[in-house]
């Protein structure tokens, strides 16, 4: 009974120690930035004592810088801030600024920097680069462009090209390994122009580094790649998605920089043709970009519709496909209205978005509408035999006498385009002919007018004579 007394105190001696050891393990891998791998450890121990302000910090530090649960880092960082724990007011501004709630994130960073010591030169770096970020999602916000975003459909990340309904006069998208062969997947996509004569995409290049490539249609096979821009656009990072417009000149990408928002940017750049370059491309406004990676703008001129890919608010393995009204030219929303703009901005709701008294259903159907390859049926001939009939081939004709004849006026309308076409020939050579070149010609010339002459009334006629007799044995 003693030992069993003994082996309980041991026991729960214990706990308390392992306790600390994790909790400190946490606050060690905390405070070196390493956020993802301190964040389970904590999230068990906040669980164990969710008023431990200590807690509320670091978990809601975690949850924030790992992309997780915002209202729930919000609430920790609350109750860090009641408590006064000087650090929780700096990432609060940081969380309101993410949220675009500017006012609350200012007066926040103020409440942080009120707290500072004089000689604290590292937290006010701090406290000045997440500014800097503040400020400029600030302006980013504030030029948020007025779109109408008409749909938004939910994919498979691996098969999000489905919702992109282009119609045939705005090319074609595709997954990278459906066009070209790859030991490993590459996450990539092909654009191929309306004609089929060039094609645009992304790969890897020696440094691992995505870059813009194009081929052209050589023959029966695509070939002379070419690397769009020697300096990557004058980009740092991954450059994908490509779309051209049908002017051949404007193209859409998505990139990542050291200054992109979230993972990948849209961006718009356009080639010069008299220098064989792109142009400094253009970042997107908001809505189009966002903290999440946005990326495969297309836009679809016959059918006056855009679309375009972002995985905000999306679970992982999952992208929202959004459908818009492309703006001919550029229009910002003009509201002083915060809560407003960061809803348009950020997309909150879709019907926001709309015009008053606009109805976009049709518009809706239109986008969904798969694009109908038309088949080109190609006729041998075409001969009227009545109002309500027309023959395109010798099978066609139910009488064999009519085929028969029929027949010789394909053959002599065959040979009439051979003699007209020698007879347009040898009138061109006339003209600048030697005198006894023109005499020898003028012959061959009257002959063949008359052969052609002759083949322009009898077809008329063979033509009436099979006509007929269709019609008779009918």
């Amino acid at each position: 009974m003693k030992s069993i007394f003994i082996w309980l105190f041991i026991t729960f001696a214990c706990v308390p120690v392992a306790f600390s050891q994790t909790l400190s393990e946490a606050k060690e891998l905390y405070l070196q930035g390493e956020y993802a791998k301190a964040l389970p450890i904590l999230e068990e121990e906040y669980k164990a004592k969710p008023e431990d302000a200590n807690l509320n910090q670091w978990y809601g530090v975690c949850l924030l810088e790992t992309g997780g649960d915002l209202k729930k880092a919000e609430e920790c960082l609350i109750v860090a801030s009641k408590k006064r724990i000087q650090e929780s007011f700096l990432y609060l501004g940081q969380l309101y600024g993410q949220e675009y709630k500017f006012t609350q994130s200012e007066e926040s960073f103020n409440k942080y920097e009120a707290g500072l010591k004089k000689k604290d030169e590292a937290s006010r770096a701090k406290l000045d680069e997440k500014r800097k970020v503040m400020s400029r999602l600030r302006r980013m916000v504030s030029n948020t462009e007025d779109i109408q975003i008409i749909d938004s459909i939910i994919v498979d990340k691996a098969k999000f090209l489905s919702a992109y309904k282009l119609s045939l006069s705005s090319g074609k998208l595709e997954p990278f390994d459906k066009i070209f062969a790859s030991a490993k997947h590459i996450d990539a996509t092909v654009y191929t122009n309306e004609k089929g004569t060039k094609m645009y995409y992304a790969k890897p290049d020696k440094d691992n580094v995505f870059c813009l490539y194009s081929k052209e249609k050589l023959f029966d096979d695509f070939g002379n790649e070419k690397k769009l821009s020697a300096n990557n656009f004058g980009l740092s990072g991954d450059i994908n998605y490509p779309y051209v417009m049908a002017d051949g000149v404007t193209i859409y990408f998505a990139a990542k920089d050291e200054d992109t928002l979230g993972g990948y940017d849209l961006f718009v750049s356009r080639y010069n043709m008299n220098t064989d370059t792109y142009l400094a491309p253009e970042r997107l406004n908001m809505p189009f970009n966002s903290l999440s990676n946005d990326y495969m703008m297309a836009v679809d001129e016959e059918k006056g519709i855009g679309w375009f890919a972002s995985d905000r608010y999306m679970p992982k393995g999952k992208v929202c496909i959004y459908t818009f009204v492309p703006n001919k030219v550029v229009k910002t929303i003009q509201s002083e209205d915060e809560s407003y703009l960061a809803g348009r901005a950020k997309i909150s709701s879709i019907k926001s978005t709309w015009q008053k008294n606009n109805n976009y259903k049709n518009l809706i159907a239109l986008a969904r509408q798969e694009a109908v390859v038309k088949v080109e049926v190609t006729h041998d001939f075409e001969f009227v035999i009545n109002d309500n009939k027309t023959y395109y081939k010798m099978s066609d004709f139910k009488n064999r006498t009519a085929q028969s004849t029929y027949s010789k006026v394909v053959e002599m309308k065959s040979e009439l385009k051979g003699l007209s076409e020698k007879l347009e020939k040898l009138r061109a050579d006339y003209n600048t002919a030697s005198q006894d070149e023109k005499r020898r010609m003028s012959s061959d010339i009257y002959s063949l007018e008359k052969e052609v002459e002759q083949l322009q009334v009898s077809i008329p006629q063979m033509e009436i004579q099979a006509r007929n007799q269709e019609i008779q044995a009918r």
